[in-house]
């Protein structure tokens, strides 16, 4: 195995055997033989130019089970049929490889090999037998999202679903005494949610390039691959999606990190760096070291500028939960996994806020045994960075309720602000402080016209004083309002602006210092940007329509703060 080559074991007692090598296709289908029950693709010898290796089980009506990659950073992937539901005989395992001297020709329909199941001693390298395909293999699917598939339980035990899944809409009432929330229906499509509190795993059907896409139906509950295999030329931007997290690291820089799009798979392109000299996008899945984080959605990504290290933390991937803390140098552009002493429990859905340092972890949905359905923690967590250690500081006051989906706001390095949330079927809108200095809780008493209950919204800091609330969902719908609250007189205002109308949810929105240069809003215009001003940055979301956006919208601060 000296020159690069990808491999796959099928079964525990399979032989290693070859899928691609240096100077083969770059495209294999091989049907999995019936009984196996392990998968093992790896890769070996070195990658050279080539990028990375697309691997997707499908199932006999060629859909998708379960989506994986291999990178030179990540060199094996592993599934088993415990995993995954809809594994069953007739599966077929397709390896796609991108980069490399790769020719139009290496993107042909590849033809269907058959794996050997066992080690035969007679044999020293057991050969791939061909079989014949009746007709041409063709896929009618054209978007280009190919991610991890998440999956949705028997009914009854439906988890994770997101605003963007074809659901039956419900409007959320507020539980009576002694109710039993496994009854309530929010975001479910027929039985009794049992597993709902967590936000959204789920996802719509269709993926929105620039924008807004036709949906479609879902014929299925399984989610399904959409894929072109015909495609050549590398994506120049990040596919549509929601749950994502969008990081600045520097003026001109922002990091995109996970997030889902379309029939409820995880992105296969999970990491861009994004440029606001040129509002230009670069694939950075591959630009950096280390083991990257697993797949996921609901998770925090915050900077510290000190150590100028990106945090990412928690999630959730199908039926798993992270507690898991990644670490991007955006000096080396290394990834490293932190060993952390002291106890947190896997959660998605929370907030995260960066002070002196520390990472302070809010609220969040965490796994509960079956058959509780999930639940949301009302518990503060810390993490110390330079100790590697989780802690829970002793904080006093009126704390917030229990909840998920949350927006909080560090303001003038001394407090945070937290606002709305849920936690079945209860959707809030109030309002709750931190003072960081006391540590003490506080409920904030509010004036003015303050946001319908909602969750998964986007928020802000505009300015010393001042940050925004945007969109979100409300237990039926996408929302598209604009409120802005202002800590010195704890008041709040809407304001309205043709570029924030569209209703999304689990987007991003972040604030940048402009480099005096133009930027271009996502119809073109050309909007000013002097030097030290501030710009508004909206990207991503769903609208529980079926539709995902990848579009960026852009506004200037000025503009915001003019419209009070």
């Amino acid at each position: 195995m000296e020159d690069f080559g990808i491999y796959a074991l099928f079964g525990v007692n399979g032989p290693p055997q070859r899928l691609l090598s240096a100077e083969g296709s770059c495209r294999v289908a091989v049907a999995v033989p019936s009984g196996v029950r392990q998968v093992v693709l790896f890769s070996s010898g070195p990658w050279g130019e080539r990028i990375c290796v697309n691997a997707e089980l499908n199932d006999a009506d060629r859909m998708p089970i379960t989506i994986g990659k291999l990178t030179p950073y990540n060199k094996c992937l592993s599934w088993e049929q415990w995993e995954e539901e809809t594994w069953t005989d007739s599966v077929t395992l397709n390896v796609t490889l991108e980069g490399g001297n790769l020719v139009k020709a290496d993107w042909a329909e590849p033809e269907l090999v058959l794996a050997v199941k066992e080690y035969t001693p007679k044999d020293t390298v057991a050969p791939l037998a061909a079989r014949e395909l009746n007709g041409k293999r063709k896929r009618e699917r054209t978007s280009e999202e190919d991610g991890d598939e998440n999956r949705v339980t028997k009914r009854g035990e439906e988890e994770n679903m997101c605003p963007n899944s074809d659901v039956e809409k419900t409007t959320p009432v507020r539980k009576a005494r002694g109710q039993s929330k496994a009854g309530q229906k929010l975001f479910s499509s027929g039985g009794d949610a049992t597993k709902m509190k967590g936000a959204a795993n789920g996802a719509g059907e269709a993926q929105g390039i620039a924008g807004r896409t036709p949906p479609q139906s879902a014929a299925r509950t399984k989610s399904r691959q959409a894929k072109t295999p015909t495609q050549t030329a590398p994506l120049v931007s990040p596919s549509g999606r929601w749950g994502q997290t969008l990081c600045p690291i520097d003026t001109q820089t922002a990091i995109l990190i996970g997030g889902q799009g379309a029939r409820m798979q995880f992105c296969k392109d999970p990491m861009w760096k994004l440029c606001t000299e040129d509002m230009s996008w670069v694939a950075a899945e591959t630009l950096a070291e280390g083991p990257t984080p697993e797949a996921r959605i609901g998770h925090t990504a915050v900077y510290d500028p000190d150590s100028r290290r990106i945090f990412v933390f928690g999630g959730s991937k199908n039926k798993k939960w992270f507690n898991d803390v990644h670490i991007l140098d955006t000096q080396s552009w290394k990834w490293t996994m932190v060993e952390a002493q002291g106890k947190v429990p896997p959660l998605a859905y929370h907030s995260c806020s960066m002070f002196r340092g520390e990472l302070f972890v809010l609220g969040g949905v965490f796994p509960c045994p079956n058959p509780e359905p999930d639940g949301c923690s009302d518990s503060l967590y810390i993490f110390d960075p330079h100790l590697s250690i989780w802690y829970q500081p002793i904080v006093t006051g009126n704390a917030p309720s229990a909840r998920s989906g949350h927006s909080a706001c560090v303001m003038q390095e001394r407090k945070i602000y937290v606002f709305g949330g849920w936690d079945t079927p209860v959707c809030y809108n109030d309002m709750y402080m931190l003072d960081l200095g006391l540590m003490e809780f506080s409920a904030v008493k509010t004036t003015g016209t303050a946001p319908s209950p909602r969750s998964w919204h986007g928020s802000a800091v505009l300015s010393d004083t001042q940050f925004l609330i945007h969109g979100g969902y409300n237990g039926n719908n996408a929302l598209s309002d604009t409120f802005i609250f202002d800590t010195d007189t704890n008041s709040w205002t809407e304001v309205t602006l043709p570029q924030l109308s569209v209703p999304r949810a689990g987007h991003s929105i972040i604030t940048m210092q402009a480099g005096g240069h133009h930027l271009f809003s996502e119809v073109d215009e050309v909007v000013d940007a002097d030097s030290g001003s501030r710009t508004l940055l909206v990207f991503g979301g769903g609208d529980n329509e079926g539709n995902f956006y990848s579009d960026l919208t852009i506004v200037a601060v000025e503009e915001l703060l003019t419209a009070i």
